[in-house]
Parts: structure tokens; C-alpha cells; sequence
């Protein structure tokens, strides 16, 4: 029997069928030059806004990439020698070579796919990287980093990004949102995204001096009710400046519609730092309730990505602070959790709720059935340690059956690392392309109708589900 030959570039990702890999590279064609819409991410926009060169390769994919960074902790690296430490400073040059000597480490994981990919599309590296090498590719890198078509602007249009969405504070004034939209010669869309977790959980450090901030910036007085009206005014306020979600990234996604007095009660001992557990936990489930009603409202669209121990490893919070690569997911249970909220909001018009999770078994079991039945919930696409290859694919057959494509979010890069941007969208059309056409060759799905379901992946369903 022959072997069919391996796979280069063109076919990445495809399935390794000679007869299925033909219809996917077809079914990929229709979208591999598409814009790409990016509602979830956590790219700062003042790169955009100021356009400054980026510094150096360890810059661009090694410092703002946990998924980088945790890798190299694993295999024994120092984040301190990464460059993590601000009080510490490091040759970037030394990271670089530290990634090189562990090149192999990445190969099969999704992030050496990302990087594999931003190398040779962006600075046509074709080389693996090495110890012998590192400093050439380096320098090559960092040659191009000082022309025109590597600042952040020049990229931000060769990836041909139409929208993208940035993660901010409630009370960020937005002014760098304000001068993107109001400067003619950038002709880009990007928005804020409401990100309140630290201002419903009780628990979070700092939570009482983060309200009293809140209410003394929108007028509003001390009282459950006043600070109510504090989060609607800076949602508003997000809405006027283009936004168009409002993200939630809790422990576990449990609601609870309060009664007005317990909400009180609760909101008082918040404020003077005296709740129990369970207090602590009523008071933020009754928050992601007020918070869905909200969405109601103003119509922005409400994600939830739960499941995650943030900061599980203490002393390496403690030195190099939150999103440098030690967070964990923890089980998820959506359906009695969600059920109170969706009872009341689930069947509300215009009411559009996004449900991700990093644990697997709740795609099927629980988040395709409530997609299948409530119109309000969407699929999340698979997220932090699921956007993978071979996760997105067993997502795809998880939802497919129960829910079909069109309840699923469109594609989330939910990524810091804005040369990644172009590579994860890429992957996923591929990763697409490839179902399709199993679903094509196995006379599930005709070609027209899986050419169409391509197209609106990248583009119709998610400006449907998130209203742009």
C-alpha cells in the first residue's frame, strides 16, 4: 500500500485522506483570504493607537505568550530569565536562545504549530529553530521589526483584521479606544470589552476600595441599588464607545435571583469585608444574574469563560503577578448552574449569552443541549488550553449533532500575542475545512451547503452572535 505523501504547508491540518484532504484544501480555499473578526482578545489596543515598533522577538513571542512561557517553566526555565520580572532585566536575546534550546518541546502542541506558522509566513524561517541558529534568526527578525511593514498598523492590515476587541476595565476612560476611532488614517474597527470580575466578587483583593472608585466616578450612592446604577452607567458608557460584549470570567458560572433585601445585606458586608463563603458565593451568583439582566438591556453580549483556578501556583503570583501561565481548569457544570438565569432571561429577544469552558465533557453533555433549545445561548468556540487541533476537532463533533454549526461562536483567538492573531484564525479554518469535507465525503453535508457553512463561520455567525 502507498503511503500518501506528508503534508507540507498547503495542507496543514487537513486530514490525511488523499480524496477528504482534496475537498478540504477546496472547502479552505473559499476562506483562506477572509477578514478576520476578532470579538475576544486581550491585545492592547495603545500598540495600535501609537504605533510604535515592536522591541525584539522575545517581545513578540515570548514575553505576552503564556502559552510560551508555561511550556518553558515545565522543562525547568526561570520566568525571571524570560524576562517576566520587571525588576529584573534581562539581554531579550537570551529568552530567544533559551526558546531555541527547547524547540523541541513544543513540537505537537499548539503553540509550536502558531509559532511554526508566524516564522515562515511572517519572516520566512523555514528552519527549525536551534541552538546554532538562534542568533540569526534573531537578527533576521529583528531586521524586519525596524521596517515599515512590521509596525503594528502595517500588520494590523496585512492580516486583514476588520474588527478587533480588546479586554478592559469598567472604569477605564477608553481614551485610546477614542483616538483610534477619531484618527482618519486608521481604518480599523476596535472596540472595548466590559471585563467587571473584580468588581461583583467580594473576594477579590481590593474589592471595597474598587467600589467606592466606582461610585464617587459615576455620582451614585453607597446602596445595593445605587451600585447597580454605577455598573449600568460604565456599561453605558462602554456602549457609546463601541462595545458590543461584556465579558465574565469566573471560578464557576452559578446564578441566583436575590431578594432585595439579602442583595443589601450581602452588598453591606461585602463593603466591610465581613461575608462567609457561601455569603461571598450568593453574592456573585446574584451579580452574573444582574449582570445577564443587564445584557437584556443595553444588548450587549454576555460571555462567560469559567473553569479556571487562576493563579494556582502562589509565590509565582505573588512575584511575577496574574496571566504569566499558571492557571488550571477546574470542572464546569452549566445546566443547574445557568438554569435560574436562564429561566429568567433565557428566552428574552436580543439576549445573546456565549458559554466556553476548558473542560471538555460539558460541550455535549451540556452546552450543545442548552444551544439546541434556548435561543439566547451560543457555543463558545474552544478556548485557552482547547484551542488546539485535535480539541477543536472533537469540539466540532461534540455540538455538530446536537446543534448544528449555526449555534456555535464563530472562531475566538482570546490572545495577548498579536502576531498569533492571523495563525489561530488560520488554523481553525482549516481545522473547519477538514470536518466539512468528512461530513461532505461521508454524504452527511452536500458541497454547496458545506461551501456556505465555511464562509459563515468566519464571517455571518460571528457578526450575528455578537451583534456587529
Amino acid at each position: 500500500m502507498s503511503t500518501p505523501p506528508r503534508a507540507g504547508r498547503a495542507h496543514r491540518l487537513f486530514p490525511a485522506e488523499p480524496r477528504v484532504r482534496e475537498v478540504a484544501a477546496d472547502l479552505y480555499g473559499e476562506v483562506a483570504d477572509a477578514s478576520i473578526i476578532s470579538p475576544h482578545g486581550h491585545v492592547d489596543p495603545r500598540i495600535l493607537a501609537d504605533d510604535i515598533p515592536f522591541a525584539d522577538p522575545t517581545e513578540l513571542f515570548i514575553t505576552h505568550d503564556h502559552y510560551v512561557t508555561r511550556l518553558l517553566h515545565s522543562a525547568g526555565v526561570s520566568l525571571e530569565d524570560l524576562g517576566l520580572d520587571p525588576a529584573h532585566t534581562v539581554d531579550p536575546r537570551q529568552p530567544w536562545r533559551t526558546l531555541a534550546a527547547h524547540w523541541h518541546r513544543f513540537a505537537g502542541t499548539a503553540s509550536g504549530y502558531w509559532l511554526t506558522d508566524e516564522l515562515e509566513s511572517l519572516f520566512g524561517v523555514t528552519e527549525e529553530l536551534s541552538p546554532e541558529n538562534a542568533d540569526a534568526v534573531y537578527d533576521r527578525i529583528s531586521s524586519a521589526l525596524r521596517t515599515d511593514g512590521f509596525r503594528p498598523r502595517a500588520l494590523f492590515r496585512r492580516f486583514r483584521i476588520e474588527v478587533l476587541a480588546t479586554t478592559d476595565d469598567p472604569l477605564d476612560d477608553l481614551s485610546v479606544h477614542a483616538r483610534l476611532a477619531a484618527d482618519p488614517s486608521f481604518t480599523g474597527r476596535v472596540v472595548p470589552t466590559f471585563r467587571p470580575d473584580a468588581y461583583l466578587d467580594p473576594e477579590a483583593s481590593g474589592f471595597a476600595d474598587r467600589i467606592e472608585r466606582l461610585l464617587d466616578a459615576t455620582g451614585r450612592s453607597a446602596t445595593f441599588d445605587g451600585y447597580l446604577g454605577a455598573l449600568e452607567d460604565r456599561r453605558g458608557f462602554f456602549v457609546d464607545h463601541g462595545a458590543v460584549s461584556a465579558d465574565h470570567g469566573v471560578l464557576k458560572p452559578f446564578t441566583v435571583d436575590l431578594d432585595a433585601a439579602a442583595a443589601d445585606r450581602l452588598f453591606a458586608g461585602a463593603l466591610a469585608g465581613g461575608l462567609s463563603d457561601a455569603e461571598a458565593r450568593l453574592f456573585r451568583g446574584h451579580m452574573l444574574f444582574q449582570m445577564a439582566r443587564m445584557s437584556t438591556q443595553d444588548g450587549l453580549v454576555m460571555t462567560l469563560h469559567p473553569g479556571v483556578r487562576r493563579n494556582h501556583h502562589r509565590p509565582t503570583s505573588e512575584v511575577f503577578g496574574p496571566d504569566t501561565g499558571h492557571d488550571i481548569p477546574v470542572r464546569t457544570e452549566y445546566t443547574e448552574n445557568l438554569r435560574p438565569l436562564l429561566e429568567a432571561f433565557g428566552a428574552v429577544p436580543g439576549f445573546h449569552l456565549v458559554l466556553f469552558t476548558v473542560d471538555e465533557t460539558v460541550f455535549s453533555r451540556e452546552i450543545a443541549p442548552l444551544a439546541g433549545f434556548y435561543p439566547s445561548v451560543y457555543i463558545g468556540a474552544p478556548w485557552w488550553f482547547l484551542d488546539a487541533p485535535d480539541a477543536m476537532r472533537r469540539w466540532r463533533s461534540a455540538i455538530t449533532e446536537t446543534a448544528g454549526f449555526y449555534r456555535s461562536s464563530g472562531f475566538i483567538d482570546d490572545t495577548r500575542a498579536f502576531l498569533s492573531i492571523p495563525a489561530r484564525h488560520d488554523a481553525s479554518r482549516r481545522v473547519d475545512a477538514g470536518v466539512l469535507a468528512r461530513l461532505v465525503e461521508e454524504g452527511r453535508v452536500s458541497a454547496p451547503t458545506a461551501r456556505r457553512i465555511m464562509r459563515d463561520l468566519v464571517d455571518a455567525i460571528p457578526r450575528e452572535v455578537f451583534k456587529l
